[in-house]
């Protein structure tokens, strides 16, 4: 049975928790390690389910051994954050829910569950914590420099993204993996959620989703703000490495149909 250990004690009122599981774009991850690092959160609790991989993890500067799924809570704000250092299977997920249900209820925790929809169309794959819809399908620059995010919602979590005037999707979709579970357990138990779905890149850690899913959600719901800066200089990086990967491709391309002609007339 899974169980939260909580290792420093704290007073919430009716807390925002955002969700990190690793999923496509990675965007969850990229939200919630940039929430951790540069709030300096707490470690508030570690998470101990069956279903997770038997990883132990450890820190920067810290010889302490703790779990590789962790909450982490914002020292001066009424937030916290789940955070992942291993993929997450869709039944370890719902066994997190499933025991953590009473508590969330109790402090009337609001949770964002954070998921990556592939910017070319969505289609096949199923990845974890995966947006599957029509997508954007030119998959041009603007998008990548602005990725687009739409919100669905379970009870009060859909009047919340009315407020804060998050758009709804413009086509039907479904949400797989791990946050998908955690989606279907607030639906199945009646219990208030958020679902972020940000348009994001289908090969690559996406900084440019994880900045979007922060101004525009995770901010205006929780209060918070949160310097995105250096979320813009990972983008460039990536993009930078993007580049010099498709020119090599097509480098490699280049030197192949050079060398064909040849080999056929051997």
């Amino acid at each position: 049975m899974g169980h939260i250990d909580v290792v420093s004690e704290r007073a919430f009122d009716e807390p925002v928790l955002v969700e990190g599981f690793p999923g496509v774009g990675l965007v969850g991850k990229i939200v919630a390690d940039h929430l951790v690092g540069t709030l300096d959160a707490e470690l508030y609790a570690t998470v101990h389910c069956d279903g997770l991989p038997p990883a132990a993890a450890y820190g920067a500067d810290d010889r302490a051994v703790t779990t590789p799924v962790r909450l982490y809570a914002a020292p001066e704000d009424d937030l916290l954050v789940l955070q992942s250092d291993v993929p997450v299977s869709p039944s370890a997920a719902e066994e997190f829910a499933d025991c953590i249900d009473g508590w969330f209820r109790e402090e009337g925790v609001m949770p964002l569950y954070i998921a990556g929809m592939r910017r070319n169309g969505g289609g096949g794959g199923g990845g974890e914590g995966e947006g599957e819809g029509e997508g954007d399908s030119d998959g041009d620059g603007d998008a990548a420099e602005h990725p687009s995010l739409c919100g669905i919602g379970v009870g009060a979590g859909a009047d919340l993204l009315d407020e804060i005037g998050v758009a709804e999707p413009d086509s039907a979709g479904i949400v797989s993996g791990p946050t998908g579970a955690l989606l279907t357990h607030a639906l199945e138990t009646e219990l208030p959620a958020v679902g972020l779905v940000a348009e994001s890149d289908p090969q690559f850690p996406d900084p440019a989703a994880a900045r979007v899913v922060l101004e525009e959600a995770v901010e205006p719901i929780s209060g918070v703000d949160v310097d995105v800066e250096t979320l813009d200089d990972q983008a460039e990086r990536i993009q930078q490495a993007k580049a010099q990967l498709a020119a090599q491709l097509r480098q490699q391309d280049e030197n192949v149909t050079q060398a064909q002609p040849l080999r056929m007339y051997q």
